[in-house]
């Protein structure tokens, strides 16, 4: 039996333009992108909280079609967190238009008791405080992946520094690793990243493709070439979803798989960016992200 994923994140409805045009009120947040990638690889089980005033009911008919489990998904009196962006026309770079909590702002993760003896955990990036409430409510033989931002590297940097030591897998992007320990190095970066307790670490580095270090490896995933991008909202979540879905769905955490996890990882995020939201995510099969893999893995291969 496949052990299920438990995720805990964000749901959204996002506004989103880019130069292939705009979208309003579309399915976002990172537990959503995570839990439409891993899905294809074992069981998940969400902990998230929506809006019951405007949170429709087609985006958790979604979620449960593609094995979902929403149990742990409250809808609660209030509206769902909205994010809205603008990204520049070669993607280098992104503008926050307008944020609104929401319900969000009071979101207190509250696991059902059978999501609690998960072995296999990933916790999005929201405030450390509560990924620490949530470390405390399962067993220490989870094995946890963890993501996080440059917001809580810079208003929450002590608990999220705890938070790191209680994790197995921490993901980040370059930017990030620079900004939590203060080298100039990616490198350097991830060899006192690793101090801090993590036994691996994933730098991302978005269309240049994501490193795993290791106390005694360094792999690197290439990310996929796209002929256009219409939408990178979501794709670092795809990708991790994609990574831990797999290790779940193995019920392995070695380095092996791990590397593999990666690429199809980035498999399912490369589709991800080829439509706003999660409309090409959703659309996504097994055949489709497995001849992905093959493309991925080809670019490296030496006959």
């Amino acid at each position: 039996m496949k052990n299920p994923l438990l995720v805990v994140g964000s749901v959204a409805l996002d506004r989103i333009e880019t130069r292939a045009g705009k979208r309003e009120e579309i399915l976002g947040g990172a537990a959503t992108f995570i839990a439409l990638s891993a899905c294809h690889f074992t069981p998940v089980n969400i902990v998230a909280v929506v809006g019951r005033d405007d949170f429709a009911d087609e985006h958790v008919e979604l979620l449960t079609s593609r094995g979902v489990d929403v149990t742990g998904l409250e809808r609660v009196e209030g509206r769902t967190f909205r994010w809205s962006g603008v990204y520049a026309d070669d993607f280098s770079s992104r503008t926050t238009l307008d944020t609104q909590l929401g319900v969000f702002e009071s979101f207190d993760p509250r696991l059902p008791q059978n999501y609690q003896g998960a072995r296999f955990l990933l916790l999005g990036n929201i405030d450390p405080t509560l990924q620490l409430k949530v470390l405390d409510s399962v067993s220490d033989k989870c094995f946890t992946a963890t993501d996080t931002m440059n917001l809580w590297i810079d208003i929450a940097k002590e608990k999220l520094i705890e938070v790191i030591s209680r994790t197995d897998l921490l993901i980040i992007n370059d930017e990030e690793s620079l900004m939590l320990t203060g080298k100039s190095q990616v490198a350097v970066a991830a060899e006192q990243i690793l101090k801090m307790g993590p036994t691996s670490l994933i730098i991302k580095r978005g269309e240049h493709g994501a490193y795993l270090f290791t106390g005694d490896t360094t792999f690197f995933a290439p990310a996929y070439p796209l002929p256009d991008v219409i939408d990178p909202t979501g794709a670092g979540d795809s990708f991790a979803g994609g990574l831990m879905g797999y290790l779940a769905g193995m019920g392995s955490t070695a380095t092996s798989d791990i590397k593999k996890g990666m690429i199809f990882g980035t498999a399912i995020a490369s589709t991800t960016c080829e439509g706003f939201g999660v409309e090409a995510t959703s659309g996504l099969d097994r055949p489709a992200i497995d001849r992905r893999y093959e493309a991925l893995r080809k670019l490296t291969a030496i006959d």
